[in-house]
């Protein structure tokens, strides 16, 4: 020892000797224990934190010498420890615990570790055979478990101590202590107080060096490891308490069971007569009894890979490899359900290092491993259909990680199996079909009708923000989780050849079978097809390889076939209305990809696909109707065009003419007829010249069917759309034909005196000009003949030239077809449902104002279609009347005085007049009734103005308003002495929930229709005097419209009807003022 060495020492005992002599004097020479106990605790706590902090400054001070010199007081108080307080006792064993850690070491005493870890035992567990008196609190039990763990690692770091474990007389103590350390393990109050039990209890393995006596608590362990780390039980234990446990296990079965254990065992016979030996613990009965045991327990403990820990499934993976390696042997029966667990319980993420064993190394080492692994592959795949159909999600996705661990095991040992190959195919399929069936309906709104879809959603989809498909098969939100991991498994399911192998097999079943088998297939081989498909892409851009050229042609191939398959789907979905329409949407996302792959070079496909996609816009199922729409966007995209509306254009031919070849077939559906009308919305007005052939096929197709009314509904959408775009179009007219049409009626202006001058001016100049005219005729008389032959002949030439016609003007094919749809509308606007007539007068609403410049084809067909247009103005529904009014509003604005004899005509001869005034009459009545059940007593008189009911020369009273004094206007009339002050609320308000009522629309349609005749078209005095007469309730109610188009005619007439009634109110100051002349005051 050196000086220093020595010097420190002795500083330490001399800090030592004054604590322990205390320890001693307080523990022996107190004749009250619990007087003594305070003082005693007091010096035991100092001296453990002199040990600690002597300790963690120089711990080689403290040897066996030192420890024997200070266990000696302590050792008083734990022979007395029921004396004392128990937190005395824990001090104690702490101090004895750093004594055995840094003193003794190897060197503990033989007798003083056998009574000590009596003690030990007896203050955990109590005294055997005896009740105990007092409760252990826990950090007494911890810091026990503590000690222990401490005294058995160093009695097996030598061999006298370890051999003094398992002597005779000392194995009913070990035995005893192993049943307290495992009801430690079990029945741990605290996590921390299990995971010290687990640590003693693999310092008792270790330190126990024989196997026959540690074969003999085998059973007692394995058992009491099993039930902690046994399920369900086991969910509920902590994670550190799981990893002990699982490495205890591991450590207890290698170290008794291993191959090298128990190779004499393994080498004897069935039959040798050492078996008959009942003093010898290892033989051939003893490992047949334990092996049997084992391999029930390793069934229950393995169910815990399922756990969330990863700390725990490593651990149980680095179990089952290592049983597997070193009680390759001794343990083969269990061999199926390791190398199962081995298989799930892989992770590619944390593969290990490079220098551990795993289990594709022991499957090379042991060739019987492989035969496990196949076999248990083979039960994954064939279990897989009956695993699917479990309730709980959990277990799909796991049987699919696990048939993908398990394929991937197969291919990098190069195990062939065409039986394998077989079955997985068919696994797949009824795997497949048995998730569709039992798929939970998703949440689209599938009962969306196809009027319902908004195109301007498909429009125009920014480029970089595509939509993606959403999932056609097993698609609820509680399956994708599922299905996504089926779609993993079979992207990576074996190698590319096999892919395709397994996709030909499914596209030759789904030729074969219907129904759900059918779907199934279908879509498994496409997306075996496409996983291969998009492999090779990733693979070729890094990669040129002219080995993989038969793999890539062979995923081509089968891409080709599934492809054609697809085109057929789109193609027969007009004829067969049971085709399942997952096999439509499945369809369509074969054809997207194909487009993404050919990109430009898809383009000559679009004549045999787009028109079935576009077709798919008019489904009633929302979800496939969503899927045309990316389709669409998506091969646009592809095929380098800026929007989808680009792409129709550039394949209109070919569109148009699958559109025509099924309208002269009258092969026509609702479905048609609404992707017509949509197409033509998408792509606006440019489409409409391309359209002629269409629409004379409807017009066939409305003279064989005109009597099937929705049909009909139908044809006429296409028709109004196709009416809506072409409206828009930028060159209805040639450009030298275009003109600005604009009937509106101007006020006419004032005449001033400069005006007068200029007319008078005007005239003398006329005067002038026909004088000078006149002298040159006589002048012309007086010439010889032939002169005046050829003069005279000039202006007959002349005359004669400006009669020739020209010819008439070219007019663009949007407008003939506009033309052309106008002039059929008079021959359905009889039709007995009322929604076809409604939309046929907006179709004549919005194409009048488009057809007018062109007054030569559009007055005719005025013309033609007045008598049954304006029939419908007294149509007993109402909205159609409503919408009557306001196409013959655009009507007026369009064709102007060309309408005034045909409103002449109809106000005098049909009783349009009539027809108006009955309308106010119905809607001043039902306001009237309105107000009755609204308020019964009114707080005035009001006055009911005679409005509508004949002409001012009828009325015999004259109504004259009268200023009251308080500047009140009242009416008085000849004759009578009555007075009634004007209410502004008399006439037929649009406020309140009236405003809905069907006679109040169609009121206010017939006003607005009353402003337009006056507004557009030229009427006669008597005409305008009614019609004054019946917008008195514009007049009143201040609208602008009405009153400047009736003082565009007769500002006079205006104003003074509005002061006969009263709604004129004019300032005290405004009366006319002339010298020597006085105006009365009315």
């Amino acid at each position: 020892m050196t000086a220093v060495a020595s010097d420190a020492r002795n500083a330490f005992f001399k800090e030592l000797k004054p604590r322990c002599v205390s320890i001693n004097d307080l523990a022996v020479r107190s004749s009250d224990p619990k007087a003594s106990a305070k003082p005693l605790l007091e010096v035991t706590e100092n001296l453990s934190a002199l040990l600690d902090r002597q300790v963690s400054q120089d711990a080689s001070v403290l040897d066996d010498k030192l420890a024997d010199y200070i266990f000696f007081p302590l050792s008083n108080i734990l022979r007395n420890q029921q004396q004392y307080p128990i937190r005395l006792t824990e001090v104690a064993i702490k101090c004895f615990r750093t004594l055995v850690d840094y003193g003794w070491k190897s060197k503990l005493p033989k007798e003083l570790a056998r009574q000590l870890l009596l003690l030990l035992t007896f203050i955990i567990g109590g005294v055997p055979g005896q009740e105990r008196k007092a409760h252990v609190p826990e950090e007494t039990e911890l810091e026990s478990f503590k000690a222990l763990t401490s005294l058995l690692k160093a009695s097996g770091s030598s061999p006298i101590g370890a051999t003094a474990l398992t002597e005779e007389d000392a194995i009913p103590a070990l035995g005893h202590a192993i049943t307290v350390i495992l009801d430690g393990v079990t029945d741990g109050r605290t996590p921390t107080i299990q995971v010290q039990a687990l640590q003693a209890l693999h310092a008792l393995v270790v330190a126990i060096k024989d196997q026959a006596a540690l074969a003999t608590f085998l059973p007692g362990i394995t058992s009491a490891l099993s039930s902690l780390l046994a399920p369900p039980a086991s969910f509920k234990t902590r994670r550190e308490v799981l990893v002990q446990g699982i490495g205890n296990l591991r450590d207890v079965l290698t170290k008794v069971l291993g191959d090298m254990r128990v190779r004499g065992i393994l080498d004897k016979p069935a039959g040798d007569t050492d078996d008959k030996d009942t003093s010898r613990v290892l033989t051939n009965s003893w490992l047949t009894a334990t092996v049997a045991k084992v391999q029930l327990a390793l069934a229950s403990i393995l169910k815990l890979r399922a756990h969330s820990s990863e700390d725990v499934r490593t651990a149980l993976k680095e179990l089952c490899i290592t049983l597997l390696d070193e009680c390759h042997r001794s343990l083969s029966g269990a061999s199926p359900i390791l190398v199962e667990t081995a298989m799930i319980l892989r992770s590619d993420s944390d593969p290990g290092s490079a220098g551990e064993t795993g289990l594709a190394d022991l499957a090379r080492i042991y060739p019987e491993l492989g035969d496990t692994i196949k076999t248990t592959v083979y039960n994954w795949v064939t279990s897989l259909p009956r695993l699917v159909q479990s309730s709980e999600e959990q277990v799909k996705q796991q049987a699919m990680r696990n048939l993908l661990e398990g394929q991937r095991f197969i291919e990098s040992l190069e195990i062939d199996s065409p039986i394998l190959d077989d079955s997985l195919a068919a696994s797949l399929r009824d795997s497949a079909t048995a998730l569709v069936v039992g798929s939970k309906p998703g949440t689209i709104l599938s009962e969306i009708t196809p009027n319902a879809l908004e195109l301007t959603s498909m429009s125009t989809v920014p480029q970089t923000e595509l939509a993606i498909f959403q999932p056609v098969l097993i698609g609820s939100e509680v399956e994708r989780p599922t299905r996504a991991a089926l779609v993993n498994l079979l992207a990576n399911i074996g190698s590319q050849s096999q892919r395709i192998r397994l996709a030909d097999d499914m596209l030759s079943h789904m030729r074969e079978s219907s129904g759900a088998r059918q779907v199934s297939s279908y879509w498994l081989a496409f997306e075996l097809i496409k996983s291969t498909v998009v492999e090779s892409s990733e693979l070729d851009d890094f990669l040129d390889l002219s080995a993989a050229d038969e793999t890539s042609n062979g995923s081509e191939s089968s891409l080709q076939e599934l492809y054609s398959f697809s085109v057929a789907i789109l193609d027969s979905q007009v004829e067969a209305d049971d085709v399942d329409w997952r096999m439509q949407a499945i369809a369509l996302e074969v054809t997207t990809l194909v487009a993404s792959r050919l990109r430009d070079e898809f383009r000559p496909e679009l004549i045999d696909v787009l028109y079935p996609i576009a077709t798919f816009l008019g489904s009633n199922n929302a979800q496939l109707r969503q899927h045309a729409i990316i389709s669409l966007n998506t091969i646009a995209k592809s095929c380098s065009y800026q929007t989808v509306t680009d792409m129709v254009i550039d394949n209109v031919d070919y569109m148009v003419n699958s559109v025509s070849l099924r309208l002269n077939a009258f092969d026509i559906s609702p479905t048609s007829t609404q992707v017509l009308r949509m197409m033509i919305r998408l792509t606006g007005p440019r489409l409409i010249p391309y359209l002629d052939d269409v629409v004379a096929s409807i017009f066939a197709a409305l003279d064989n069917y005109h009597g099937y009314t929705r049909f009909v509904e139908g044809l006429f959408s296409v028709l109004s759309e196709v009416v809506q775009q072409g409206a828009k179009s930028s060159n209805l007219l040639l450009e030298e034909t275009e003109k600005r049409i604009d009937h509106k009626k101007n006020p006419p202006k004032t005449v001033t005196a400069s005006d007068l001058c200029k007319i008078l001016d005007g005239r003398h100049e006329r005067q002038k000009r026909l004088r000078q005219e006149q002298i040159e005729w006589e002048q012309l008389d007086n010439l010889p003949n032939p002169a005046k032959s050829n003069v005279t002949a000039e202006p007959a030439d002349e005359e004669a030239g400006t009669e020739v016609e020209k010819p008439p003007t070219p007019k663009t094919r949007t407008f003939q077809l506009l033309s052309r749809i106008t002039s059929l509308t008079q021959h359905y606007l009889t039709s007995p449902a009322p929604a076809l007539r409604k939309s046929l007068l907006d179709l004549l609403k919005t194409v009048c104002p488009a057809l007018a410049p062109d007054e030569n084809e559009f007055l005719p067909l005025v013309n033609a279609v007045w008598p049954v247009f304006v029939e419908r103005l007294y149509d007993p529904e109402t909205f159609v009347a409503v919408a009557a009014s306001e196409a013959l509003c655009a009507l007026c604005g369009a064709a102007g005085d060309f309408l005034s004899t045909r409103f002449k005509t109809e106000w005098w001869d049909n009783g349009l007049g009539k027809w108006c005034r009955k309308v106010r009459a119905e809607a001043l009545g039902s306001q009237k009734r309105g107000k009755d059940r609204g308020r019964k007593n009114l707080g005035a008189v009001t006055s009911t103005l005679p409005f509508g009911t004949g002409s001012l020369e009828e009325k015999k009273d004259i109504m004259i308003p009268i200023r009251t004094s308080s500047g009140q206007l009242e009416i008085g009339h000849s004759g009578s002495g009555v007075a009634r002050s004007v209410d502004h609320g008399s006439g037929i308000s649009g406020a309140g929930l009236g405003r809905f009522a069907q006679v109040a629309q169609l009121w206010d349609a017939v006003q607005n229709l009353l402003v337009a005749i006056v507004t557009y078209v030229h009427i006669d005095d008597d005409v305008f005097d009614q019609i004054l007469e019946l917008l008195a309730d514009a007049l009143e109610s201040e609208s602008f419209e009405a009153r400047a188009a009736l003082e565009a005619i007769d500002a006079d007439a205006v104003w003074l009807f509005m002061y006969e009634r009263g709604m004129l109110a004019l300032a005290p100051d405004s009366y006319p003022t002339a010298a020597h002349m006085q105006f009365v005051k009315v």
